[in-house]
């Protein structure tokens, strides 16, 4: 049994990214990239356990692509080092950053190879343009261009990040509580993602799939005699409402369900719990805008969506154009990609005898093609 536990860091907000999809979201194929990238190290076979952080509202859905031990990440890298380091029990530790996606099967061995050299064992690139701090050039040769992964002794770095100081990387933290590291050449092609443009320099990501997802969505609400009517998210002048936890939007709690269906996010009861007060009497308007911006920084783009009303009573058809207005502004989609259908039906069951609305919605998704970018 190997003596070696993997941690690869995946909480971070990717706030200097500037684009909707989080970088540990891309496609890789279909695989997202903190997928793809903790496949590629298990198969090498070196670690005893691959522990990925997260952050907690992507946790869950991580969970449903692989097996891997998944711990909540903190506000900062080394927050979510500490909680990952928790389930460690090793006695050496590599630690890399997901954004650091080309790691090669050579480059892993030649830094575990030094392994009891040091407290840390450090990947370092050398510096060729000239270096001004301060407004004074200094000796680019004393200067090194730290990388991830790290090795480093577990006891050593969990008693090294027992403090209120912030650390940018685990060798600096152990340097500082009296521990020592060595440097060792890193890899050019380890290079990591934090800018848009450095997607171009990464040599082993293959596009995104082209395929396309599809998903549906089914819900219906009864009637009540008190409250507004609103429907596709548009208010429908009627004598009564719907019946619900929220305002009773069917038609967009449908498309809702039609959205998670197609990313895999499971359904709304999930993420909006009728037993939450925060969503008592909501806009469901509101909601729909949460859900539309996790599919985009999960890595999706909405195609486009379709959507049937049955109802016998109220008349919608007049509302149907802004209905499609409305809802293509918040999916961020053309007013053509967003179909709005009404039917009855007939007179038969419930929604025949006027006692309630039935929608049923369609969405179709792509992922992001970062390649484009």
């Amino acid at each position: 049994m190997s003596d070696l536990t993997l941690i690869l860091l995946a909480a971070g907000s990717s706030s200097r990214f500037e684009l909707d999809v989080k970088k540990q979201w891309l496609r890789i194929d279909h695989k997202p990239l903190w997928q793809f990238v903790a496949d590629k190290l298990e198969k090498t076979k070196l670690f005893n356990k691959i522990i990925i952080t997260s952050s907690s509202d992507e946790i869950e859905f991580m969970k449903n692509y692989a097996s891997y031990t998944f711990i909540e990440g903190g506000s900062t890298r080394q927050e979510s080092l500490k909680n990952a380091l928790v389930a460690v029990n090793s006695e050496y530790v590599l630690i890399s950053d997901i954004a650091r996606s080309c790691i090669s099967e050579k480059f892993l061995h030649t830094i575990i190879s030094k392994k009891g050299k040091a407290d840390s064992i450090v990947p370092y690139l050398k510096v060729s343009d000239t270096i001004v701090f301060e407004n004074k050039t200094i000796d680019r040769d004393k200067v090194k261009r730290v990388q991830t992964p790290q090795l480093s002794k577990t006891i050593v770095l969990k008693n090294a990040l027992d403090t209120q100081k912030e650390f940018t990387d685990e060798s600096s933290a152990i340097v500082a509580n009296g521990g020592n590291r060595e440097f060792i050449l890193g890899d050019e092609n380890a290079h990591k993602i934090t800018f848009i443009q450095d997607l171009k320099q990464i040599p082993c990501l293959d596009a995104p799939s082209k395929d396309i997802l599809s998903g549906n969505g089914f819900d219906v609400h009864a009637f009540d005699n008190k409250g507004e009517m609103v429907l596709g998210g548009v208010k429908i002048k009627s004598d009564y409402g719907f019946l619900a936890h929220s305002d009773g939007d069917v038609a967009i709690h449908a498309l809702i369900d039609a959205l998670l269906g197609a990313s895999g996010m499971g359904d709304i009861g999930m993420m909006f719990p009728d037993n939450d007060d925060s969503y008592k009497g909501i806009d469901s308007k509101e909601l729909l805008k949460k859900v539309v911006t996790k599919i985009h920084n999960f890595g999706f783009i909405i195609v486009n969506v379709d959507i049937t009303i049955a109802a016998q009573k109220p008349r919608i058809a007049k509302y149907k154009p802004l209905m499609r207005q409305t809802l293509s502004k918040i999916l961020n989609l053309e007013n053509s990609r967003v179909n709005i259908k009404a039917t009855t039906t007939e007179k038969l069951g419930f929604i025949g005898r006027g006692e309630g609305v039935g929608v049923i919605a369609n969405a179709n998704l792509k992922y992001y093609d970062w390649t484009e970018t």
